[in-house]
């Protein structure tokens, strides 16, 4: 099973935005038996919490559930056990970069996966309040992500 990880710095905005939004696409798509998401923080502080309110919220309008989805630390195995790693900014992909300098595995940033963005990274709704920006951002690199899943993998 191909498998993908998102990650931020907290684990209760964006990465849990990306690991539901994916979810869904791949279901809408008839491939959720496919590809396995979940996502991770860079930080330890929110372990076991579900996503922040906001999160919910934009999840919830436009109808994606969260269900099942709790924040948690991202460890040395994940880096061995997920195909797919994706961060949200510089500071997620330095602090990943870093545990996996001897694994050789390759980390994608989100924005990479979103065609002509002017964007370097995903903003932190934490921060700016702003999780519609947020969520389109997290919604087009998904649909990007998906793109190339089904190029590499075939499916």
């Amino acid at each position: 099973m191909i498998s993908v990880l998102f990650v931020c710095l907290g684990n209760i905005c964006r990465s849990p935005m990306a690991e539901a939004v994916l979810r869904h696409q791949l279901q809408q798509e008839g491939l959720g038996d496919k590809v396995r998401v979940d996502s991770a923080g860079t930080g330890h502080w929110h372990t076991g919490k579900p996503p922040h309110r906001g999160t919910r919220d934009i999840l919830s309008k436009h109808g994606i559930s969260d269900a099942g989805i709790q924040a948690r630390p991202i460890e040395a195995d994940d880096l061995t056990h997920f195909d797919y790693i994706i961060v949200m900014d510089e500071n997620n992909y330095r602090e990943v970069d870093q545990m996996a300098q001897e694994s050789g595995i390759h980390i994608h940033r989100l924005v990479d996966f979103i065609p002509e963005s002017s964007y370097s990274e995903v903003p932190d709704p934490y921060f700016t309040g702003n999780f519609e920006e947020t969520y389109r951002l997290v919604e087009s690199g998904c649909r990007g992500i998906l793109q190339m899943i089904r190029e590499r993998e075939g499916l």
